[in-house]
């Protein structure tokens, strides 16, 4: 109970300062409805019509894609109080806490994951513009979706935090890897169609399998059945992200004992 109670304080503190920082929720708001808007425009006149339904609606297609980019960035860069709670010894208190690594992880995770998940169903209600219309069984599974993209990303970018020591180092870097993992997980072309080389790539992507179950909760292409597989492929790779992530918790904790 006392490490549950911990978790829930740390997550309820990552909750509370992002609430407390009004351009913070504004950017990361902002900046997904405006690439939505102006790119998806864009491109979508780019294409001739009458080539096919992803050609004549690219607005609706390209909007699952902004909503996985509003959940990663959101998710990723949550994890900068990691940084900055290091530089104002708040996590060296923590460490020398009786409080296991898991629960210190699950704090920090689960608090920035929530964030995400706010974020991303706030873009969500925009889906009717884009001309998606869900049941309450629908709804339900995207938010499943959403949910486990939010822990895993939240997990992933623990651990580059943990590992980086400047903000200025960690948005390099977290670029660096974000958008080239948006940009092959389905957001702009389905992974069926992607070059020889690339596919081996997306299949390896987090994001990919993210897509998929976000795309096929939105249209009802796919089965719930289908879309839980997904999900739960999602799962696994944020466990793995979650079990790194307590290892070097727990490493960091043993060095400075």
């Amino acid at each position: 109970m006392n490490s549950l109670l911990a978790s829930f304080t740390l997550a309820q503190r990552e909750l509370i300062r992002f609430y407390r920082q009004r351009s913070r929720i504004v950017g990361s708001l902002a900046m997904p409805v405006i690439v939505w808007a102006l790119l998806g425009t864009g491109l979508q006149a780019a294409f001739p019509s009458g080539v096919g339904k992803e050609t004549r609606e690219f607005l609706k297609y390209f909007f699952p894609g902004n909503l996985i980019l509003t959940i990663v960035f959101t998710s990723i860069f949550s994890n900068i109080s990691v940084i900055e709670d290091r530089h104002e010894g708040f996590l060296q208190s923590v460490l020398v806490s009786p409080l296991s690594p898991l629960s210190i992880v699950m704090g920090k995770v689960v608090g920035g994951a929530l964030i995400a998940l706010f974020q991303g169903l706030f873009f969500l209600a925009l889906a009717p513009l884009a001309g998606f219309h869900f049941s309450i069984s629908d709804l339900l599974l995207v938010t499943l979706s959403i949910s486990s993209i939010s822990l895993a990303m939240t997990a992933l970018g623990f651990l580059f935090a943990w590992r980086l020591d400047s903000v200025q180092g960690f948005h390099a870097v977290m670029n660096l890897v974000l958008f080239p993992m948006w940009l092959l997980s389905g957001a702009f072309f389905p992974a069926e169609s992607a070059s020889k080389f690339i596919k081996p790539v997306m299949y390896l992507n987090p994001l990919t399998y993210g897509m998929w179950s976000l795309r096929g909760a939105m249209s009802g292409q796919l089965q719930a059945s289908e879309i839980l597989i997904q999900v739960a492929v999602v799962c696994c790779f944020g466990l793995v992200f979650l079990g790194a992530a307590v290892l070097l918790v727990n490493k960091k904790r043993e060095l400075a004992a």
